[in-house]
């Protein structure tokens, strides 16, 4: 498995990449997990059928606490030369995927995908618009290069479909109920955000980079203040937008920082509403964590959001790009707390049908098929 983001890294491809090592292992399987070096102080992790190989990364401009992974074709073929897989899985399309693409099919290992991240959507957002059609020839081009591509949803594989990416198969995500759960909420930290029972707590758990269209966050907490001028918004999260965001936030908006495990999912069931104004997913572990957390949401209506929330039931749905229409839930939402706290109860029971176990037995079942179909495309060469 091979992937250029692991944890303590936080992003929702790590986490993804890490449930998968972890629920593979549990099934029986043996992983070799390929990413890079986190750091000088980073080492290779090792226990039965486990090992990691660690390879020469550098930081991700805007993004210090990213690396990617420099190209390792060579290594990688004497790795795999030595002691061979039954299938190269890669997880991310940077220098190590494409390294890691090129050595599994000089050696003929059957090889499957991930689509996890709209990079050619990303590429707007950062004033490099213009390299959007090349970005979406190189996508097409890697993807096709393996025996499938696996996808979060089965909207998400149709837009591909229509790019021209080919065999695509849906392997959905879990969430875990034990961490992310209501009984977390905490009226002391409630307090700490200066908030009470009868206040509106609005949370927003992102990356603050631009991508995520925080901007919008920012304008549904100041509408809503407008019908409950205590109304809160949490932001939870860094990148390199905060301080931005800072300057532009006005009162009533809490900067909550990092959270992980335990804490994390204290933030979320201590909120009653989740903000998610992002236009760019694939598929938004987010969403998942909220629903079971008892939150009612707020979302455009695609990726997770429109595969398990129903609008006006568990969740409240806005067109995609109508930034009214996600203004005017957040408002609504806002000024009725009993019936967002209704929608929440109504997320987390939908929130009950998922976990990973399912998700990880989709993966293992894609990955036994790719191997089943043999690697006839790597005879083509590399």
């Amino acid at each position: 498995m091979v992937t250029e983001t692991y944890p303590p890294e936080v992003n929702g491809v790590a986490r993804t990449m890490e449930r998968m090592v972890e629920g593979l292992r549990a099934r029986g399987h043996a992983i070799q997990l390929v990413r890079p070096r986190q750091g000088r102080a980073d080492r290779a992790a090792a226990a039965p059928a486990y090992s990691e190989l660690l390879r020469p990364g550098v930081r991700l401009p805007r993004y210090p606490q990213l690396r990617i992974g420099l190209p390792s074709g060579r290594a990688l073929r004497k790795a795999w030369s030595r002691e061979r897989p039954d299938i190269v899985h890669i997880a991310t399309e940077g220098p190590l995927g494409w390294s890691a693409l090129s050595a599994a099919r000089s050696l003929a290992i059957p090889v499957a995908t991930d689509f996890h991240t709209n990079f050619h959507s990303y590429a707007r957002h950062y004033g490099l618009g213009w390299l959007q059609h090349a970005v979406g020839r190189y996508l097409r081009f890697f993807h096709n290069r393996g025996a499938c591509t696996l996808v979060p949803t089965p909207e998400l594989a149709e837009v591909l479909r229509t790019h021209g990416i080919r065999r695509l198969r849906v392997v959905g995500r879990g969430v875990d109920h034990r961490t992310f759960s209501p009984e977390r909420r905490s009226a002391r930290l409630r307090a700490e955000w200066g908030a009470d029972e009868r206040t509106p707590v609005a949370l927003c758990v992102s990356r603050l980079a631009a991508e995520k269209n925080l901007a919008l966050a920012l304008e549904a907490h100041r509408a809503m203040r407008a019908v409950h001028p205590r109304a809160l918004l949490v932001l939870v999260g860094d990148g390199p937008l905060r301080e931005e965001l800072r300057r532009r936030a006005g009162e009533g908006v809490v900067f909550a920082g990092a959270q992980f495990g335990d804490r994390l999912a204290e933030h979320y069931a201590s909120a009653d509403v989740f903000l998610f104004p992002s236009t760019t997913e694939t598929f938004g572990n987010v969403t998942l964590e909220a629903m079971a957390s008892a939150l009612a949401v707020v979302a455009y209506d695609y990726a997770a959001a429109r595969q398990y929330l129903a609008h006006g039931r568990s969740g409240l749905l806005a067109p995609p790009a109508d930034r009214q229409a996600f203004v005017g839930h957040a408002v609504r939402l806002a000024g009725d707390l009993a019936w967002a706290r209704a929608l929440g109860r109504a997320a987390r029971a939908a929130a009950r049908q998922l976990d990973w176990t399912g998700a990880v037995a989709q993966f293992e079942s894609a990955l036994l098929a790719a191997v089943a179909a043999g690697a006839p495309q790597a005879r083509a060469g590399s």
